[in-house]
């Protein structure tokens, strides 16, 4: 299964925030990330820089590129514009990351 890595920014002293609103994450989001085909997201905090490591796992990168044109996926990003670095569209500034090393308990 395919996974993709990217880096956003989350403002200063917003962790908190930016925690709660996941925790509190739309059951209708989370259904549309499903139906994209999202196996496992994980986001990670560097509290030091602000920056957020996302992982994702993922069936199909045609699904994917789906989720920006849904309407709960524009809600999710105007209501996450505040805590964090948005582009024009209020979409998440995100930098993939490359990978460079894997090992997964198959390879062994």
């Amino acid at each position: 299964m395919p996974t993709k890595a990217f880096r956003m920014t989350l403002n200063p002293g917003q962790s908190e925030e930016y925690k709660r609103r996941h925790d509190e994450i739309w059951p209708e989001l989370v259904d549309a990330l499903l139906a994209a085909g999202v196996q496992d997201y994980r986001i990670f905090l560097d509290a030091e820089t602000h920056a957020l490591y996302a992982v994702l796992t993922h069936h199909d990168e045609h699904l994917l590129d789906e989720l920006p044109r849904l309407s709960v996926m524009k809600r999710w990003w105007h209501y996450m514009a505040d805590i964090m670095a948005v582009n024009p569209d209020e979409s998440p500034v995100s930098v993939p990351l490359e990978p460079v090393f894997a090992l997964t308990a198959g390879d062994a």
